[in-house]
């Protein structure tokens, strides 16, 4: 077997079990549309709440009473996510966000690709037959710009840098290095590196430093449903420029300091 395929298809070829996570504040709104767009495949909704006053919680357990709710242990999507990784119980993960723009009836793809071989199932709304119908011109040159600069330094051929939406096998969240959620906050009040909106382009950077097997899969963004985005295009394309250049001096180090890939569990092993 491939021993970059951290995250090989099932043993006994049954269909993986997947759990989706849902960071919110504040989408009281939102969820009961994201709620009714998942199918079947799915076995486990995790809710992280990032301090929500609104009914997001309860709202969400009206429309799915077995969903697993918990609240972040510090402050940002980053946070958000990892705190809910660390909740799921499915061989496979899925990213969704909890504002109507992704659409939870295309985990079938994503899951696809990755009994297909794939470790990490990519969304990307600029392959054929994907689209964005919230996206704006600037936005969409930056994220161009952005993207191809991530494929010159990593080699990666990835078409869409800055998009949440995103499937993995369980397995491989350790490559991530993502912060640990029971750190405490610093006292200065600053965010842990990878706490922030970060978190998108620091997964996948590092999973192309550490060599997994990406699909890109198309799929459609639509508008947000209520609410207004808290994205600002100057702000935040500066915080995945920095992190590009931090990601990628840190790379290098890694690899000027090492002369093998760190031993890892041998997850195929395990299946």
């Amino acid at each position: 077997m491939d021993d970059h395929a951290w995250g090989a298809v099932l043993s006994d070829n049954t269909s993986p079990t997947v759990s989706v996570v849902i960071a919110a504040l504040n989408e009281a709104r939102n969820i009961p549309h994201v709620l009714g767009k998942l199918g079947p495949e799915v076995t486990q909704v995790v809710l992280v709440d990032g301090g929500s006053t609104d009914r997001t919680i309860e709202v969400t357990l009206e429309h799915r009473p077995d969903a697993t709710v918990i609240r972040q242990t510090r402050t940002g999507k980053g946070n958000a996510l990892v705190c809910g990784f660390e909740a799921c119980t499915g061989d496979v993960i899925a990213m969704i966000d909890a504002d109507g723009s992704a659409d939870p009836g295309e985990i079938p793809d994503f899951v696809a690709a990755l009994t297909a071989g794939a470790d990490y199932a990519k969304g990307t709304r600029f392959a054929l037959g994907g689209h964005s119908t919230d996206i704006t011109h600037l936005r969409n040159l930056g994220n161009k710009g952005l993207t191809g600069l991530v494929n010159v330094l990593y080699g990666t051929r990835y078409t869409d840098l800055c998009h949440g939406y995103n499937v993995f096998w369980r397995r491989i969240v350790p490559l991530m290095e993502l912060p640990d959620p029971s750190l405490p906050r610093p006292a200065d009040g600053s965010k842990i590196w990878g706490d922030g909106f970060e978190v998108e382009t620091l997964i996948n950077v590092r999973l192309a430093a550490a060599g997994a097997r990406v699909s890109e899969v198309k799929n459609v963004e639509y508008p947000r449903l209520h609410g207004e985005s808290n994205l600002n295009t100057f702000r935040d394309g500066a915080r995945v420029l920095r992190t590009i250049a931090i990601e990628y001096l840190r790379h290098r180090r890694q690899r000027a300091g090492r002369t093998a890939r760190p031993a890892l569990v041998d997850q195929a092993a395990e299946r």
